[in-house]
């Protein structure tokens, strides 16, 4: 009696940043996933047709191939949320004074402005003696605290 098993094809969502994917298999397996594919496509096509391979090996491969995939999409889906926080963060400290350790020295101010151009978020700080400071990093802050300006929306009731 000879038992057949169905494979459903998996497919996943693109995440518009296959190269992020594709280097992170590169880094993790030494090779990328079409990598991976191309060589059980090579496997199918020269094997011994009078010995096919045996097809719980066949399922077993296509299986570890789709959870390579997985584990792809799942780091680069978490690395875009990371990046997320790592904007909300930054943003949030608009109009904080925060303390900035870099290098030898340690800095006061008033965080005025956050770029975004880059893989990190980084800010800008106004000293009390007038000084702006720009690409600091937001990891550099060792301290925030309330910033000079009121936050309040309205204090006044009118009436």
């Amino acid at each position: 009696m000879t038992t057949t098993s169905s494979v459903t094809p998996v497919s996943t969502a693109s995440t518009g940043s296959t190269s992020g994917t594709a280097q992170t298999a590169t880094n993790a397996y030494g090779l990328s996933f079409n990598s991976l594919l191309q060589i059980i496509l090579t496997q199918l096509t020269y094997q011994d047709p009078l010995k096919p391979m045996d097809n719980f090996e066949f399922v077993s491969q296509l299986a570890q191939f789709t959870q390579v995939e997985q584990g792809q999409t799942m780091v680069t889906d978490l690395q875009q949320q990371l990046a997320g926080q790592a904007t909300s963060q930054a943003a949030s400290l608009l109009g904080e004074t925060v303390d900035v350790k870099s290098g030898t020295f340690s800095e006061s101010g008033v965080v005025t402005a956050v770029a975004l151009s880059s893989t990190t978020p980084t800010i800008t700080i106004q000293t009390s003696g007038g000084q702006t400071i720009s690409g600091l990093a937001v990891s550099a802050i060792t301290q925030i605290r309330p910033g000079t300006a009121t936050k309040t929306s309205s204090s006044n009731t009118g009436g």
